[in-house]
């Protein structure tokens, strides 16, 4: 009955193991990996967000994260939101950081 489950042989005592360097090259490599792909871009995008949100004043035209489209009215400096001009007649208040861009002036004329 021994054709059905294979013999295992020890390994000899005296062998390299490895897996020292190996395992600490390896390890590096995956931090230098993490680091490039994901943590760097990431931490530009919130960089370059938080710059785009400090630089936002009154009578910017804006797009919100929700797809809304309006003109900043009023910002509350200490509370981080802002009133937005959605329609003539129509505000609504949103936090500054619901901000993803601001547009160039007239934008919201042509919609």
């Amino acid at each position: 009955m021994d054709f059905l489950i294979p013999t295992a042989y020890a390994q000899e005592a005296g062998a390299p193991q490895g897996g020292g360097m190996e395992l600490v090259f390896m390890l590096v490599m995956f931090g230098l990996i993490f680091y490039f792909m994901i943590y760097r871009p990431q931490a530009k995008r919130v960089k370059a967000h938080k710059e785009l949100v400090a630089s936002i004043s009154k009578g910017d035209e804006v797009l919100m994260n929700g797809g809304f489209v309006g003109r900043i009215s009023k910002i509350s400096e200490d509370k981080d939101f802002m009133v937005i001009t959605v329609a003539e007649g129509m505000e609504v208040t949103v936090q500054k950081s619901a901000v993803t861009a601001v547009l160039p002036k007239g934008t919201m004329k042509s919609l």
